[in-house]
């Protein structure tokens, strides 16, 4: 009647590398061979060890001083015990053919399902988190040998961070671990080792559809696994998955972060509750906390120097610059065109230059179009700041004098060239004007502006992002490298989730993360004494032999678009996709635009009979009208028109050597009609002299024909705005406008040129619709 006490060992065995792949646990080890995790069940019968048999005698023999004795196995315990073991999901080792068969004689057993790496680590961990605790109170003797590689280390809801802010201003390594007792384990080299060679069984969506409870089981360096549940480890995961590089690590095994990114330390604080204690770096965290939670900042008078009075959405600018001034933080003023980005910047500036802390120059890179203007309002609004202009082909004559200046002045185009030099200053300040001009991070451009070296940088520009998110991340990563990632992990986690699948908690993600570090004022929100603007789409039906015309492009076009993307596929027929594109939009504007034998003999061109006509009628109400087009030639059909007409116009190309005659000459209202190229004329002009915008030649890009209106409606505007957008029915341009509002969707839902750059924009989808052309095709 003796009851045993049921033994079960835990240990670890070498065995050959077995041809199939069944196991769970494996490690490289000399000799190719596999350690495997093995328990042994096992019962004492006072001092006699019996292992489970069916064929064993049924009573157990032992001589011991002197004394002989024989005790009866009790089959019903040894039974029961096995049976647990069973249904906790092992099974007898000598099962699996491939191991030695003198395993059954041993009663070795091993975890069953090693072909599915998720079931047996599920299993593993429950047998170790709850079976066994529960077998220990049953009375069961569990022995855990040093070979078993199987360690499981008691759960711990304590961790700790540990914070260097002593690397540089621009970055701060982040250690993150688990407190075991008094043992710190730094998970971030072993979750980044587990993204590097498992990364697919981490991806977003997945961590999302575990439940939160869910224990995922981190094997340590020292082989211990470490169970956490998935909750708190999704914020770290998802953290390290945005910034994933294997060589993320720097040589203490600590995380580099972007100054940017403090507030992902509340982030974390916030995710892992109050059980975090950091250990350095309080500071840091102390500023990611204010960063998460700011709603006010203080406010910054502005210097008695500025020449200007401030509206109370600029002094909000003025303050705004000023607290990442204090944070050593860098940002985008993104207002819409024409709420005085400009002053705001120049008051920044000044207030600066007064509180001594100008110390080095502050440079500003714009578009060519925009030199003038800079020029006149930093002398209008800021007389007392030094300005020096770096332009013309005698401009490095003024290298040497740059220290001398408070204002130092370029363009895009000539940075390119004098980046050398110029990276050779150290600046206050770096502000890149019209910013969207960097939204290609491998252009020459891009590359050039991020060779400035800066103590601060910021970047001015109402349209942040035109087509895509790819181009935020381009202005951050200039402003603030690392913020948003790598762009191939920025791509992955946000821009296919948004932009692809319309991920609402993606995007909330990226526009709380932007939220303190753009500044966004729409003139409907701000400018409330700003005149009404109202947009009228005018379609006009393409007739005779324009309309033949049309459909004999577009039907030669499909079929050789449809044969060259069949055999080439999308990408590699760019240059054909372009230009049957242009020969349509030509068509819709006037036949004359073609160069080809078939347009010769077009004298029909209705949608031009329609705006001489319109532009009759306006100017004789008494209207005063800006008119863009995308093409220069097409200005020139449009001013053969007005010279029949006798009708006084200005123009503004490319090809304008005084820019600002025309424009004076407009604003004094010596002309009702300013002809503009979309090009040369869609940003940095302030033209309130006009009442009314005709666009008449709709573009792919929401922004541009937004900056383009924009030099009408804006600040300084008396007058109600009306916008005419001509489109021809049935074609091509009347299938943009549903391109240009997803476009523009896009861009309110994150952010509260030249033809190359259209096929960055376009998706299949989007081709498909211009040019139905079949799907299958």
């Amino acid at each position: 009647d003796l009851k045993p006490t049921i033994c079960l060992k835990l240990y670890g065995q070498y065995i050959k590398k077995l041809t199939n792949d069944y196991w769970f646990y494996q490690r490289s080890l000399p000799g190719d061979k596999v350690l495997l995790p093995l328990v042994r069940l096992s019962f004492d019968y006072d001092g006699v060890e019996a292992v489970y048999t069916s064929r064993a005698p049924e009573r157990l023999e032992k001589y011991s001083d002197g004394v002989f004795r024989s005790i009866q196995r009790n089959r019903q315990v040894e039974s029961t015990a096995r049976e647990k073991l069973l249904l906790a999901g092992f099974l007898p080792l000598g099962e699996f053919h491939d191991y030695s068969p003198t395993a059954a004689k041993k009663q070795e057993m091993l975890i069953s399902d090693w072909s599915d790496d998720s079931n047996s680590s599920k299993m593993l961990l429950h047998f170790h988190l709850n079976t066994l605790p529960q077998l220990q109170k049953k009375g069961w003797k569990i022995k855990m040998d040093k070979s078993y590689p199987f360690q499981v280390i008691e759960q711990s809801d304590q961790w700790y961070g540990e914070i260097d802010s002593e690397s540089g201003v621009d970055w701060f390594g982040v250690e993150l671990g688990i407190l075991v007792g008094e043992e710190k384990i730094n998970l971030l080299p072993i979750l980044i080792n587990l993204l590097h060679h498992s990364r697919d069984k981490f991806e977003p969506h997945i961590l999302d559809s575990m439940p939160p409870e869910t224990l995922l089981p981190i094997q340590l360096q020292d082989d211990r696994i470490l169970p956490i549940k998935v909750q708190r480890l999704k914020v770290i995961l998802n953290t390290l998955l945005e910034l994933f590089d294997p060589h993320a690590l720097d040589i203490d095994e600590k995380l580099k972060l972007s100054a940017g990114r403090s507030m992902q330390l509340a982030d974390l604080e916030a995710e892992i509750d109050s059980n975090l204690e950091w250990f350095k770096g309080e500071h840091l965290v102390e500023i990611g906390r204010r960063l998460k939670t700011f709603k006010g900042i203080k406010n910054v008078p502005p210097s008695p120097q500025l020449k200007a009075d401030l509206r109370h959405y600029q002094q909000q600018g003025l303050n705004w610059l000023q607290f990442l001034r204090d944070y050593r933080l860098n940002g985008i003023l993104a207002d819409d065109m024409g709420l005085g980005k400009t002053v705001q910047t120049l008051a920044y500036i000044l207030t600066e230059k007064e509180s001594g802390r100008l110390d080095e120059p502050a440079l500003v890179v714009a578009p060519t179009s925009l030199m003038t203007n800079w020029c006149r309002e930093a002398q209008r609004f800021t007389p007392s700041l030094k300005v020096l202009l770096l332009y013309g082909p005698y401009r490095k004559k003024d290298f040497v004098n740059i220290d001398k200046h408070d204002i130092i002045i370029t363009t895009y185009n000539l940075l390119t060239r004098d980046y050398k030099e110029i990276s050779k200053f150290v600046f206050h300040l770096a502000i890149l004007d019209e910013a969207q001009a960097i939204k290609n991070p491998k252009t020459k451009m891009s590359k050039a502006v991020r060779l400035i070296r800066a103590d601060h940088k910021l970047c001015l520009t109402g349209t942040p992002m035109e087509n895509h998110l790819g181009e935020l991340w381009s202005l951050f990563d200039f402003l603030q490298p690392g913020f948003l990632g790598h762009s191939r992990f920025f791509k992955q986690i946000f821009r296919t989730p948004i932009e692809k699948y319309g991920n609402l908690e993606r995007q909330e993600q990226l526009a709380q993360r932007v939220h303190p570090f753009m500044l966004r004022r729409t003139k409907e929100e701000v400018a409330k004494d700003l005149p009404a603007k109202t947009e009228i789409q005018k379609v006009v039906e393409l007739k005779g032999s324009q309309r033949d015309l049309y459909e004999s492009i577009r039907l030669t076009m499909h079929e050789k678009i449809k044969q060259a993307v069949a055999e080439k596929g999308m990408k590699k027929c760019a240059i054909i996709i372009l230009d049957a594109l242009l020969k349509l939009r030509q068509v819709c504007c006037d036949p004359g635009l073609l160069s080809i034998d078939a347009a010769k003999n077009v004298n029909e061109s209705v949608k031009l009979e329609f705006l001489t006509k319109i532009v009759s009628q306006m100017l004789g109400a008494g209207r005063r009208i800006l008119l863009f087009s995308q093409f220069t030639s097409m200005l020139k059909l449009i001013e053969d028109q007005l010279v029949d007409q006798n009708i006084d116009y200005v123009k503004l190309t490319g090809q304008t050597r005084n820019r600002a005659k025309p424009i004076d000459k407009f604003q004094s209202n010596q002309v009702p009609l300013f002809l503009i190229s979309l090009k040369a004329g869609g940003k940095g002009l302030n033209l309130t002299a006009a009442d009314t915008v005709i666009h008449y030649d709709p573009w792919w890009n929401p922004a541009v024909e937004d900056q383009a209106t924009d030099r009408v409606h804006r600040i300084g505007q008396t007058r109600g705005v009306q916008v005419f957008k001509l489109v021809t029915e049935g074609t091509l341009e009347e299938k943009i406008s549903a391109i240009i509002a997803k476009k523009r969707d896009l861009m309110n839902s994150v952010v509260k040129e030249d033809d190359p750059g259209i096929m960055k924009a376009f998706t299949r989808e989007d081709l498909i619709e211009l040019l139905a052309l079949p799907a299958s095709g």
